[in-house]
């Protein structure tokens, strides 16, 4: 087992990866201060990991109640989130009981933001069973509901006690949910660790072949540059932006389509693609490196071509990112392979052009 741990003063708080963690009582007690949790979970992962869950807090004295949610991200809305309100409410559940997200992305920014309302806070534990959540969405407290008009639009900073990421889960992870998930890992290499996108380029076969070697160090590399983002900028303000590559095209994707179409992370690769087309149009990334984006996430089996829903409709639904600013479109993109940047300054004929090349 290897154990991070995100620097946010007394809210720090550890996560703990390798694979068997889910096992070891020891890891959770410290961080639960009542003899009973609720644990939100969905129809896929709660008949694969529930039990196991319930049986490793039973040894530490600790009773489960356990809530069911419907899965898919297009059952990411209030209506859903009221599922969770109901059975803390209905089981006179207290702001000291602790909330455990068992589940992929979906699950831990439903469960999180549910712990963000019910009381005005509750404590909650990260328990992500896919490789997206277990890089990306269960590290830094990001959690929402999405919106008809824009992804996750309606949420909150809030941070978990506790994040544990055991490998193991990623055994019954269907295979094009594990490519998904790589699509959060090459974001790393991309946006400020050019040395692991040269390992991803190396390792890549490695990782779709569910070698635990390799995904403990591709999850470990992930959630430590995402740690140091995170503690650096925890609210947006500036560096974490950068986590967003591909985000802003990957949500209209996303939106445009209907949400659960294409995975999260489907999405993002093509959405990074037209970031890193519109970076090589703007004179910013060379050629030579644009086809090694473009070879990396084909050699995931993502998408490098984006939904063709036509770039006025693209534009249309990117005015709702949260980085827009003063009216003015703000992007992620690529200045070369390791180096991100927030800039404001493509014009929408120029996003448009860019979305037409890899859209159509």
């Amino acid at each position: 087992m290897q154990t991070l741990q995100v620097a946010l003063g007394e809210r720090s708080y550890p996560i703990h990866i390798g694979s068997g963690v889910l096992s070891n009582h020891e890891l959770f007690f410290p961080h639960i201060r009542q003899k009973k949790v609720v644990v939100v979970s969905n129809t896929t992962v709660a008949p694969l990991y529930l039990d196991l869950l319930r049986s490793t807090l039973e040894k530490a004295g600790i009773s489960v109640l356990p809530v069911i949610l419907p899965d898919g991200e297009q059952y990411k809305t209030w209506e859903t989130l009221n599922l969770i309100f109901d059975a803390l409410l209905g089981n006179h559940c207290e702001r000291s009981t602790t909330l455990i997200a068992l589940g992929g992305g979906v699950i831990g920014d439903m469960g999180g933001f549910a712990a963000a309302c019910y009381q005005r806070g509750m404590p909650f534990i990260q328990v992500p069973t896919t490789l997206l959540s277990l890089v990306d969405s269960s590290v830094g407290g990001k959690t929402a509901i999405n919106h008809p008009l824009g992804k996750n639009m309606i949420g909150a900073f809030y941070q978990p006690k506790l994040v544990m990421a055991d490998i193991s889960t990623l055994a019954t992870l269907p295979e094009r949910e594990l490519k998904a998930g790589l699509a959060e890992v090459i974001k790393y290499g991309l946006i400020r660790d050019p040395e692991f996108f040269v390992w991803l380029e190396n390792n890549l076969d490695k990782l779709l072949g569910r070698d635990e070697e390799a995904l403990i160090y591709a999850v470990h590399r992930s959630c430590a540059n995402k740690a140091e983002v995170v503690a650096a900028d925890e609210r947006e303000t500036g560096e974490r932006a950068l986590l967003n590559l591909g985000h802003t095209f990957g949500h209209a994707i996303e939106t445009g389509l209907g949400y659960g179409e294409w995975l999260h992370g489907e999405a993002v690769a093509a959405g990074t693609l037209i970031a890193a087309e519109l970076s090589c149009s703007l004179g910013w990334l060379s050629r030579e490196a644009l086809l090694r984006v473009e070879t990396i996430f084909v050699q995931a089996g993502l998408p490098v071509r984006g939904a063709p829903l036509g770039a006025a409709r693209y534009l249309e639904l990117m005015r709702h990112d949260k980085k827009v600013q003063d009216g003015k479109m703000r992007l992620v993109l690529l200045r070369d392979i390791g180096k991100a940047v927030v800039s404001d300054e493509a014009s929408e004929a120029q996003m448009a052009e860019a979305i037409d090349a890899r859209c159509t």
